[in-house]
């Protein structure tokens, strides 16, 4: 499996942390940066991981940020991306298998080194259970195509 990781200056620390984990379960890291603790903007590597998600079919992301959530709703703009900020492993093992969740964002102020083993480890393991999640996450896509939504 090839993985897309992108952080931003507050998640950069964990970054060669949660690559190092996803290598050693097998998977291919392509890591776009940042390569050092200059500040910068997170939705401009929110859109770097997520264009080359959607551009290479089966592949995944990864986001860090300080605390996940501007990573995560960067990311969940782009149509065909389901981005999930987990904390713990259930919400990582239940992101990938009822909403196919294809970008896993990570908050390294909120989550330390053992929880964030914990949540990749969950997220690996998962796979999407389709069945009666799958018209569940079409209807998430389909969101998408709306443009924005107003009430």
């Amino acid at each position: 499996m090839r993985y897309y990781i992108g952080a931003d200056h507050a998640g950069i620390d964990i970054k060669a942390f949660v690559k190092e984990l996803f290598e050693e379960r097998g998977h291919e890291v392509v890591d776009l940066g940042p390569f050092s603790k200059d500040r910068v903007d997170y939705p401009d590597f929110a859109q770097k991981v997520c264009k080359k998600v959607l551009e290479d079919t089966g592949s995944f992301g990864i986001l860090i940020c300080g605390s996940g959530l501007g990573m995560s709703m960067a990311a969940n703009k782009f149509e065909g991306i389901r981005a999930a900020l987990c904390h713990n492993e259930y919400s990582a093992r239940m992101a990938r298998k009822h909403n196919d969740a294809n970008v896993l964002c990570l908050g390294e102020r909120v989550s330390g080194q053992g929880m964030i083993e914990s949540i990749i480890k969950a997220w690996d393991k998962a796979e999407f259970e389709g069945g009666r999640h799958t018209q569940r996450v079409e209807k998430i896509n389909a969101l998408g195509k709306m443009g924005s939504c107003r009430v």
